[in-house]
């Protein structure tokens, strides 16, 4: 039995590309790829997307990754490029700083069994309740809305992918667009919602405060729908975007 459940998995990893981009977060991305190599030895592969104008990140993906390219900085240019560097038939996008529950690579690849793509729930890697209701509400408005964000882990099948013309090579927002994009055609509709939690960084939340992030987050999804290019946004979001 056991070696037919083996056979099975390495079947469905054989179809799944895991894109990781990066911008100066080599220590995150070392953890990340340790926790993915069950997956890649049972035939996911992994590419790492990171930029000119950094190399910290190159050794530990060319030894822990199958690809690894650098590009221009931004995200959505990063995860356009990774998704257009293999032929997988299963996209799955993560952060660098993510920590996978139990098996995430196996729930990806049952959800998209059944799925045109899909997302798993969150939590922050901070103690204490006020960070758990934010996980909480994060959560709650994805279901909701039918919107993912980047640190959810989208993932979605290839020819959805393609369909709706794959990620836009956009600084920021980049993962609203990609989710507004598939919610709306007609072949996609809502997520895959999976339970079992990545962990993400709290960083920015702790930095800058619950209220304060919250805050400049809704703002900057509304002025993202009313027009304003993305890159204007990013300036602000990662104050050394340039």
């Amino acid at each position: 039995m056991r070696l037919l459940a083996v056979s099975a998995n390495h079947q469905a990893f054989s179809s799944l590309a895991i894109v990781i981009p990066v911008f100066r977060d080599s220590v995150a991305l070392a953890n990340l790829l340790a926790q993915l190599q069950d997956a890649r030895d049972a035939g996911a592969e992994i590419i790492v997307v990171g930029t000119h104008d950094e190399q910290s990140s190159e050794s530990i993906a060319q030894r822990d990754a199958d690809r690894y390219l650098a590009v221009q900085r931004g995200r959505g240019l990063q995860m356009a490029s990774g998704a257009a560097a293999t032929t997988r038939e299963l996209l799955w996008f993560l952060h660098a700083d993510t920590r996978l529950p139990p098996n995430a690579a196996q729930l990806v690849c049952d959800a998209l069994a059944t799925h045109t793509w899909g997302r798993f729930d969150v939590a922050l890697d901070a103690p204490g309740i006020s960070f758990r209701v934010v996980a909480a509400f994060m959560n709650w408005r994805s279901r909701a809305t039918g919107i993912a964000t980047g640190d959810q882990g989208i993932f979605v099948r290839r020819a959805s992918y393609e369909a709706v013309g794959g990620v836009p090579p956009i600084p920021l927002m980049e993962d609203i667009a990609l989710s507004r994009k598939l919610r709306g055609w007609p072949g996609g509709g809502a997520p895959a919602c999976i339970r079992p939690p990545l962990v993400t960084s709290a960083r920015k939340w702790q930095r800058d405060g619950i209220v304060v992030t919250i805050v400049r987050m809704w703002r900057w999804r509304y002025r993202f729908w009313r027009g304003e290019h993305p890159k204007t946004l990013a300036q602000e979001y990662y104050r050394d975007f340039v």
